[in-house]
């Protein structure tokens, strides 16, 4: 059940009158999330749910798929032709003016704009003026609960594990002259993810040079490169526990397969590091003074160190995502590049920090994920300070 009380005052402090969510065919999954509502049957019809800032929530629902909203609170009006629905529309919208929908202006933050353009235009047509819900779904869906910050704590450990354990195998493989494909380590990961009760959306990152540098880079049987002493090992994994609600752990870290890491490699590593660093400190310094800040201006901290040292034409990606029950989660993502994510970085969200250099030769990337509670952040898991040299 949704906190509707909360909704509301939060209506209240950003000066809107009201939130409508809409669905047809299960196209907004944050609806379901923020209404609680689960399986809610076909959805083959349209449904709207209003939550006004003040007063009793309406729904709007057809009439063969009446019980599609009977889990909230609220009354309810019925349609069933198109006009009848453009009527009963306008009812439900009555008395409010500044109407929050899952939209996003020029498709800015693509994870929000999730209303179709046609059903945008059918508010305004009833002479309302609809605005993003990015903020909000920030604090109702991207906020975490204590329950699962822990979730992600205790997949963290987990997944930090399995990563030393992969970077084992793989270098134990190697001084054994045993064959190894990133496809093998790949499916290896995964295994040890369902004996420690882990899953995951898409299969982990094993990438060897120069495939690592191709920052989303996707093993196969049919692509994968064997492992070999020399190599540059990227391992980028992400994971979450097979529970309800539970959230993702993500991170990146590299290995080199000999004794003593090469100039070339440790170089941009450095490079890579500094960013990260500086990124993670700004977030630190200002949520400790109580300073708001974006996620765009985190993207430009660490985008910043790595234009200075020239490479900016080689860091193509955001600096991090926002990470939820999805691994790309709902809230604010550290991004000036891509999108100028201009959402606020509010408590209890969490997001990556991975800024990457990438050359034809190899690639590398450090990823960590920020924490962000009330008056401090933290980095969840551990921090690679080196690359790690797996045959010394």
């Amino acid at each position: 059940m949704p906190d509707i009380q909360a909704i509301q005052a939060e209506l209240k402090a950003s000066k809107m009158d009201g939130w409508l969510f809409y669905d047809h065919h299960h196209r907004d999954p944050i609806a379901v999330r923020i209404l609680a509502l689960g399986n809610n049957g076909m959805a083959t019809r349209r449904w709207f749910y209003f939550i006004p800032s003040r007063g009793e929530p309406r729904k709007l629902v057809h009439r063969i798929e009446q019980g599609a909203l009977d889990s909230l609170p609220g009354r309810t009006q019925a349609y069933s032709g198109w006009e009848e629905m453009r009527k009963q529309l306008q009812k439900l919208l009555s008395g409010s003016r500044k109407i929050a929908m899952q939209y996003s202006p020029e498709n800015n933050i693509p994870y929000i704009g999730l209303v179709d353009a046609g059903t945008v235009e059918l508010v305004r047509k009833l002479k309302k003026q609809v605005v993003t819900s990015a903020d909000l779904v920030q604090t109702f869906e991207a906020a975490w609960t204590p329950e699962q910050l822990q979730s992600h704590l205790d997949a963290g450990g987990i997944v930090d594990r399995i990563a030393r354990v992969a970077f084992e195998r793989a270098a134990a493989m190697v001084r054994e002259g045993k064959p190894l494909t990133e496809y093998e380590l790949q499916q290896w990961m995964l295994e040890r993810f369902r004996a420690n009760g882990l899953t995951t959306a898409e299969p982990p990152i094993a990438a060897v040079q120069p495939n690592n540098g191709n920052p989303h880079y996707e093993p196969r049987p049919t692509n994968s490169r064997p492992i070999r002493a020399g190599d540059l090992l990227l391992l980028d994994i992400w994971a979450k526990c097979e529970r309800p609600a539970s959230v993702y752990y993500d991170i990146t870290w590299v290995g080199y397969l000999g004794a003593r890491v090469p100039d070339a490699y440790a170089k941009i590593f450095r490079i890579v590091r500094a960013a990260r660093d500086r990124a993670v400190a700004f977030v630190r310094e200002a949520v400790a003074h109580g300073r708001t800040i974006h996620g765009w201006e985190v993207d430009r901290a660490a985008r910043e160190v790595i234009r200075k040292a020239g490479y900016a034409k080689n860091f193509v990606h955001r600096t991090g995502h926002s990470i939820g029950q999805d691994v790309h989660g709902n809230g604010a993502n550290m991004d000036s590049l891509e999108t100028r994510d201009d959402r606020r970085i509010v408590p209890r969200t969490c997001f990556s920090i991975e800024p990457g250099i990438y050359l034809p030769e190899f690639g590398i990337r450090s990823e960590v994920n920020v924490y962000v509670g009330e008056r401090e952040a933290r980095v969840t898991g551990a921090i690679q300070e080196e690359i790690l040299p797996l045959l010394g």
